[in-house]
């Protein structure tokens, strides 16, 4: 069985890790060999530093930023290779797409954001859990990082998923409905666009 990658992306407290953690459990059910990750990943050394700078340990510009974030993607580059040779099913919380919509939200070049990725496993499959930024405010009322607290922010990463969402390697589902909903319709996209389920 050939590998494939799937990221989920969308706002912060849009159910990005518990439907990912979801489809795992129904691809394993399955037969399939899966690992779950999630960006950014702390428990590397540029991970520890994006931890710090997200709650007011660091300043850095948004360049900077995503420079950060994109390394630590860099950092398991050859894991995420290794694993898809395996034929394993690679389910990532957040991936390339987000530096895009964050990158993109702060005045940085899509391209360029884009360009700085091509060298990365591309993502077979990108699920939007697309929620509005105010309900992504409200799940979440208190311990938010620095982006989580700037709701004009979170308007503009909405708007810059959106957008990238038009590519017919995406999925768009609503994820302000109940959960049980949501899975289905993560389930019926991974079924229809790669077959695994």
């Amino acid at each position: 069985m050939s590998g494939a990658l799937i990221a989920f992306e969308g706002l912060d407290q849009s159910g990005k890790q518990t439907q990912a953690e979801a489809l795992r459990d129904a691809l394993v059910s399955g037969g399939r060999s899966c690992e779950l990750l999630a960006f950014p990943d702390y428990r590397t050394a540029i991970g520890t530093e994006l931890h710090r700078a997200l709650h007011g340990g660091r300043d850095y510009s948004p360049d900077v930023m995503q420079l950060l974030y994109v390394t630590n993607r860099y950092e398991v580059k050859r894991e995420l290779g290794h694993w898809l040779d395996e034929g394993r099913v690679i389910l990532c919380d957040r991936y390339v797409a987000s530096s895009i919509a964050y990158g993109e939200a702060q005045g940085l070049d899509r391209e360029w954001l884009a360009d700085i990725q091509r060298f990365l496993p591309p993502a077979d499959l990108t699920i939007l859990l697309d929620i509005p930024a105010a309900v992504a405010v409200q799940r979440k009322a208190s311990g938010r990082d620095r982006y989580e607290r700037d709701l004009d922010l979170l308007a503009r990463v909405r708007d810059s998923y959106r957008r990238q969402a038009s590519d017919p390697r995406w999925a768009l589902i609503a994820g302000d409905r109940p959960r049980q909903d949501v899975t289905a319709d993560v389930r019926q996209a991974v079924a229809t666009r790669l077959a695994l389920l």
